[in-house]
């Protein structure tokens, strides 16, 4: 018996001429990626991985790292991390990173109560490691009373918005590599890096010693996924378990991979990166205009730090969402996404503009 079906309108609930500063993940799907999730939606296709997507996404990735890399996609950049983590770390090891790393601040202890992982922190004035400020923290190996730092992790571009040079990168490498340690990458907005530094992904990640990345998505039009991309064998171990173990093993992986194919083949990944940090380029230079208003890291992606005097952010956040970085001190975060528009830009300084005429020095 044929039963009839009733295809019920989309319901949109919020309005979309809302537009805000808060988090690259505010936006919206890049409409190119729903396009490919449609395009993969037809039909059967084998689960967890064995699809032709994922197949597909494995020449992808070395195209951009070089032959012999591994793809593992996942849900969402904290299993990325854990995983990429765990991947590199017997159960004593330990892992030094920035104190404003993600995987510090904002990841809920993932990477200590999910993983086991101990993290070793450091504090950066930039968000940025070095290989004099890894040293305060790699030290006591063979000591059975320290976890042992095997392992050291940066973000690119950092949660400060700053980036990694090549040649910062590689001189991190050839240190920890030296000492035993292993490098990891997280990459949650490495298209916003690789657009700054204007150089392809593989030269500040596989070539300049990196051995396993957390390759993000989501903050650069994806609608979710990111993915571990293992770009030292010799490096990493157990990812295909790991996985399932973390819960990051999707059954209808087509689904991610699609996506990060849409993103990687072709240049839909650098268009969109250099569109959301041109963004930030343009809001930053209207701040520095601005008297009263003080940035305080240099823009090299889509992030834009400034202090506002008191009160100011709060009466702002009336009409446009962001996040204070620093309530203490005054200082906000305003990121660009992909699609920010000039005319987004204009609203908010214009907005800007009239908080801080009325603002008393």
């Amino acid at each position: 018996m044929v039963t009839e079906t009733i295809v019920n309108s989309p319901m949109q609930l919020h309005d979309a001429g809302v537009r805000g500063f808060a988090s690259d993940n505010y936006s919206g799907v890049h409409p190119e990626i729903l396009q490919a999730l449609a395009a993969a939606n037809g039909g059967h296709q084998p689960a967890y991985g064995a699809d032709q997507y994922t197949d597909r996404l494995q020449d992808v990735m070395a195209s951009h790292f070089g032959d012999g890399v591994e793809a593992f996609p996942v849900f969402n950049g904290t299993g990325a991390n854990v995983l990429s983590l765990q991947s590199l770390l017997p159960r004593w090891g330990a892992v030094v990173c920035a104190t404003t790393a993600h995987i510090n601040t904002d990841e809920n202890g993932a990477p200590e109560r999910v993983a086991g992982i101990k993290l070793l922190q450091v504090s950066t004035p930039d968000g940025k490691l070095t290989p004099e400020l890894i040293d305060e923290q790699a030290w006591g190996w063979g000591d059975e009373h320290r976890a042992q730092p095997l392992a050291v992790s940066i973000t690119q571009s950092t949660e400060l918005g700053t980036t990694y040079t090549v040649e910062e990168v590689r001189a991190i490498a050839d240190h920890v590599h030296a000492r035993g340690m292993s490098l990891h990458m997280d990459g949650a907005r490495i298209a916003n890096a690789a657009a700054y530094l204007g150089v392809p992904l593989r030269t500040f990640t596989r070539d300049a010693g990196v051995d396993v990345l957390s390759f993000g998505g989501t903050k650069n039009g994806l609608l979710f996924g990111e993915c571990v991309v293992v770009l030292n064998p010799e490096a990493c171990s157990g990812l295909p378990f790991l996985r399932k173990l973390n819960m990051q093993l999707a059954s209808k992986m087509r689904f991610l991979s699609a996506q990060l194919i849409a993103l990687l083949d072709g240049d839909l990944w650098i268009r969109s990166a250099s569109h959301s940090n041109a963004m930030a380029v343009r809001l930053r230079e209207a701040v520095d205009a601005l008297d009263g208003v003080k940035a305080t890291q240099p823009t090299q992606a889509n992030a834009v730090f400034a202090v506002l005097p008191k009160g100011v952010a709060d009466r702002l956040r009336e009409l446009f969402r962001f996040y204070d970085w620093n309530p203490a001190t005054g200082e906000v975060r305003w990121m660009c996404s992909f699609d920010t528009t000039e005319e987004d830009i204009e609203t908010f300084i214009a907005a800007l503009r009239r908080e801080m005429s009325g603002y008393q020095r």
